[in-house]
């Protein structure tokens, strides 16, 4: 599935599926539970296709992050937990990402990489090059 159906809902734990839209905003499913619920248009909602890190030169996408990650893990759990020290947390990023921006990249931020790219990894969401492939076939 592409990034671009993945949602972080402020407020809600996790991420969610896009199931459809309504008219006062749309209906997402938990990655964790499966439980769908209402989202209005009001609520502070991120795609995670629209997500970047900052770097010393550039913006990277989440998606190349995650696929950063997916590649050092060899398509596995994270070694480390999104629960370790900040130390632990900038350490195994710098290996990920080598020069990520460590003034505007804050630990809660490489928490919430690590702790989504293992609910991608546990619902199998994470070969991004098969989603464009996919799409492309229903476009034809």
């Amino acid at each position: 599935m592409a990034l671009d159906k993945v949602l972080a809902i402020a407020g809600k734990p996790g991420l969610y599926k896009l199931v459809t839209q309504t008219r006062g905003g749309f209906i997402a499913e938990s990655l964790i539970d499966n439980r769908r619920m209402s989202v209005g248009i009001q609520q502070n909602v991120s795609i995670l296709s629209e997500i970047a890190i900052y770097t010393l030169t550039e913006e990277v996408p989440l998606k190349d992050v995650l696929s950063k990650i997916k590649d050092k893990e060899n398509g596995a759990q994270t070694s480390i937990s999104h629960k370790d020290s900040k130390d632990k947390l900038e350490e195994y990023f710098f290996e990920v990402l080598p020069d990520y921006d460590e003034d505007r990249v804050y630990p809660s931020d490489i928490k919430k990489v690590i702790q989504w790219y293992n609910m991608l990894q546990k619902n199998d969401m994470l070969d991004f090059g098969t989603a464009k492939t996919e799409a492309a076939n229903e476009e034809e």
